[in-house]
């Protein structure tokens, strides 16, 4: 897995390759049942087009390490493309400068995929310098631990498929 990221320019870049098709790696960073298998505890969707939104959640919510954010889907190409806003405040409809974007690009590569997966927004939130820093380092962290259990879990999904006839 390569990784790129500036605190300066407030992107993270992660490019990894997935022994699984495009087809798969698209549901696992999709749907909401495979993302609370390898990122979060629950995201809940009124939908699974461009425009729908929810919640992402961690913990349980009586818990005091329960922490939500509001999720909303900015594209979905199946196997191509999935890219959403999150970390913005409930009930925003104007994101611009409001919320982060993540953006996972899939291209076929051999027998598996070749994902990409970008962060953007940090800078343009308008946070003071210290709380950029921190949020910007808690993200990294939080891809550089929650990526590899993607990985890992993708290619379990694929292999399950391959297993079942269904890949």
């Amino acid at each position: 897995m390569n990784d790129d990221h500036d605190p300066e320019l407030g992107t993270i870049a992660r490019e990894m390759y997935i022994d699984a098709t495009p087809d798969v790696v698209y549901e696992v960073v999709s749907n909401p049942a495979h993302i609370s298998q390898w990122w979060s505890d629950e995201l809940t969707l009124d939908g699974d087009a461009p425009g729908a939104s929810g919640v992402i959640s961690w913990g349980k919510s009586e818990d005091p390490d329960y922490h939500a954010e509001s999720f909303r889907i900015v594209d979905a190409v199946p196997g191509k493309t999935f890219s959403f806003n999150w970390c913005y405040p409930p009930g925003d409809t104007d994101l611009s400068g409001r919320a982060l974007l993540v953006t996972f690009t899939l291209v076929p590569q051999g027998d598996g995929t070749l994902l990409s997966m970008t962060e953007t927004g940090f800078r343009e939130k308008g946070w003071e310098a210290a709380v950029l820093e921190e949020m910007y380092n808690d993200h990294v962290r939080g891809w550089g631990q929650h990526l590899p259990d993607l990985i890992a879990y993708a290619e379990r999904t694929a292999a399950r498929a391959v297993t079942r006839g269904t890949r």
